[in-house]
Order: structure tokens, then C-alpha cells, then sequence
């Protein structure tokens, strides 16, 4: 660490190659912190949470109850030991609750003020923070699995919402309607994303076993199919031809820069794609177990090199090198399968939560002081310490 920052001032290094190396140095040492908790709120399992990006202080929960809860992230009372309280929860008891389980919650990218969550009640609702009372409802014909907001978007307000009724449906903030209707997929629309970098560009997983990458602009259907076999037919059956997955896809997520996008499938895989061309990029994560028949919520690590992705695998968080594939390690902590997890950039922080109703905080551990290179280590437990690192201090009155 002190050679880069040497080399950063000095001028010889790019200031970001610090920022990438300490972020990657946090994400190799994250652990449960156990003098951190999340208040529990949810009587049932926590499917859904979001941090927002504006202050990154606040965080969205919502459970198959159907309560939705406004987390506040920040150590207000500057002790190591604390607890990430509740600022405020639409409950069992407020007449706009959600009937059924809270699939999707999602902050408005450009305001706390707003966010909106998706229920198998058939609903989506565009909620005001401060009142917490809906603005606008959208009315559906079938369970809603997801939604997404682009978080790049200036030139439209489009919220894409995927349902059991094998449509993509497209609403409108600004008019409050549903404008268009993107058909393709064969089965239940599970995960739906737009894509970090282009505003009009989105990506959809289905039950179908297909992800399909859409321009909204475009009216005559979607631009491509991803193909796990990239063309080759001698390798595919005739069912497996276009498919992404030999199963429910039910995992989608962008890259931060948005040139590649990962997918989930009851395969028990997860793959890469170049989002430009579609093309299976054919990195091997091996076996990643997924047995939910929902939508999976997976994370991306940001400013890391290399990048590292974020899988929940049954009772566990699975954490991966994004471009080779090597499993790095198993964040272990929850008693129940986990159902999503969220990366705090900022912080180098990640978010968990599960059917056991708890949230849990994976924090990095604190750098132990560096040990001068090329010291021999008596006995193996007593080295000395980087004089950088050394009190200067003495009581010695000599």
C-alpha cells in the first residue's frame, strides 16, 4: 500500500489505481460483521434490497409479508457496535401494504424520494418516501416478478415490468400507463434490467430458458437471442437452440460499464455475455447451485480489479472472479437459503438477506500493520513491523 501511494505521489501512477487496488483489498477480506446488525422487521423472507446511490445511506428491504422497510445505514452514534434502524416501514397495518409477497423494490436512481416495488398482488406502486403513500398504482393481469428503472435514462421514464402473462410490459412515470408491449418470450418473465450504458437497451430472462436483449425503440421485436452455443447447432439439441440456459433463467445482471452481462439459470449455471454481439464469452464458474423458482437477485462488484460477482447459492453468498470464473469464497452466515444480496460501492460492502428473515452485513476486516519484506520470523510468531506502521512513542525516560 505504501508503494502505491509513493507512486501516486510522485506522479508515476494513475490515482485510480490506488482506489482499484484498496477496493479489490476490501472485497478479498469480507466477512459477517458481527458488530453490525439490520434491524428484523420482516415476519417472513427477505426477497429484495437496494441501496440507494445518491448518499448511499439508505436502504429498501421487501418480504414475502408484504412489508417494505426504509433502512438507515449510517453510524449515527459513532460506536463499533451498532444497529442499522428502521426509518420507516409500510407494515401490516397501513392501508397500502402490499397483499402479497414484495418481489422488487428499486429507489428512484435520480431522487430518495421515490421508489417503487412490484407483489404478486398483481401490483406495482410508485411510492412517495416522505408520506409513504402511493402515487401511482399499475394495475396488472398476472403476478409481477420484477421490475427495473434504467439508471441512466434522461430521454424516457420507463419502468420495464416482467409478469406470469409472458409479457414484458413498459409503464410510463411521466404519463402514468402502460405505453408498449414487447413479446417474445414463452414462458413467465422473471428478470428484466436495462443496460448501464445504453438507455434504450434491455435485457429479459424467462422461464422459456431464453434471455432476449431488446432497443425499446424498435418495434418489430428484440435485437437477438442469447445462445449458450454461440451458433453451433452440432452442439445443441433442437430444444436448446437460442437458449441461454437448459433451464428457468432467473438471474440477469449488468456489468457496471455495461459490456458484458451475467445470467442465472436452474441449470445450476451462470455465464457471461458480451452484451454488443451476444456472444457466450465461455467463462466456467462451475457449478452454481440455484433452485429457486423466482427471480434471483445476483450483484457486481465497482472499481476492483479484477471485478468479482456476488451469487446467492443456497445458504450461502458465492463470490467469483468475474472474468475467470475462480471461486473466490462462501460468505456463510444465514440459516435459511439467500434470496438476494446488494453491493454497497462506496463502502465495499455487501447486503444479504434470506428466507430466515435476517439481513446481514459483510463487512471488510480491518488491515492488520505490514510486516517488513524480507525479515526472518522467529519461531513463526514474532516479526517485525513496517517502521511506517510504528509508534514513535516511548515511555522510556532514557
Amino acid at each position: 500500500m505504501l508503494g502505491f501511494l509513493t507512486a501516486r505521489q510522485a506522479g508515476l501512477d494513475d490515482p485510480l489505481r490506488l482506489r482499484r487496488a484498496e477496493s479489490t483489498r476490501r472485497v478479498l477480506n469480507l466477512e459477517l460483521n458481527h458488530d453490525r446488525d439490520v434491524d428484523r422487521i420482516h415476519s417472513n423472507g427477505v426477497n429484495t434490497i437496494d441501496i440507494e446511490v445518491i448518499e448511499g445511506r439508505y436502504m429498501l428491504s421487501g418480504g414475502a409479508d408484504g412489508v417494505i422497510v426504509v433502512y438507515d445505514l449510517e453510524n449515527n452514534s459513532r460506536k463499533p457496535q451498532y444497529t442499522c434502524k428502521a426509518v420507516c416501514t409500510v407494515g401490516r397495518s397501513s392501508r397500502y401494504v402490499h397483499r402479497f409477497s414484495v418481489e422488487t423494490v428499486q429507489w428512484y436512481p435520480h431522487d430518495t424520494g421515490m421508489f417503487v416495488s412490484s407483489s404478486f398482488d398483481k401490483t406495482m406502486k410508485v411510492w412517495d418516501t416522505e408520506t409513504l403513500k402511493p402515487a401511482e398504482v399499475f394495475q396488472f393481469e398476472g403476478n409481477v416478478y420484477c421490475h427495473h428503472m434504467s439508471p441512466i435514462a434522461r430521454k424516457h421514464s420507463l419502468i420495464a415490468v416482467g409478469t406470469k402473462d409472458q409479457k414484458v410490459q413498459l409503464c410510463d412515470l411521466k404519463s402514468g400507463s402502460r405505453i408498449q408491449v414487447l413479446q417474445g418470450h414463452r414462458g413467465e418473465v422473471l428478470s428484466v434490467r436495462w443496460s448501464p450504458r445504453y438507455e434504450h437497451i434491455l435485457a429479459t430472462a424467462s422461464t422459456d430458458s431464453r434471455v432476449l436483449v431488446w432497443d425499446v425503440r424498435r418495434a418489430s421485436g428484440s435485437l437477438f437471442s442469447l445462445d449458450q452455443h454461440n451458433g453451433d447447432k452440432s452442439k445443441a439439441s433442437s430444444e436448446a437452440v437460442n437458449t441461454a440456459h437448459n433451464g428457468r433463467v432467473n438471474g440477469l445482471c449488468f456489468t457496471v460499464d455495461g459490456l458484458y452481462l451475467l445470467t442465472t439459470g436452474t441449470d445450476d449455471r451462470m455465464r457471461l455475455w458480451n452484451s454488443a454481439n451476444g456472444k457466450n464469452t465461455l467463462v466456467n464458474y462451475g457449478k452454481v447451485s440455484n433452485e429457486s423458482r423466482k427471480g434471483l437477485k445476483i450483484t457486481v462488484s465497482r472499481s476492483c480489479s479484477p471485478e468479482f460477482v456476488f451469487v446467492p447459492c443456497g445458504s450461502s453468498v458465492a463470490v467469483y472472479t468475474l472474468h475467470t470464473g475462480e471461486l473466490v469464497t462462501m460468505l456463510r452466515g444465514h440459516y435459511n437459503n439467500v434470496d438476494c444480496c446488494q453491493f454497497h460501492p462506496d463502502y465495499q460492502e455487501l447486503y444479504s438477506g434470506g428466507k430466515d428473515c435476517n439481513i446481514l452485513a459483510w463487512v471488510p476486516v480491518v488491515r492488520p500493520p505490514d510486516v517488513e519484506e524480507g525479515t526472518a520470523v522467529k519461531g513463526g510468531s514474532q516479526a517485525t513491523v513496517n517502521p511506517a506502521f510504528e509508534d514513535s512513542w516511548s515511555s522510556d525516560e532514557d
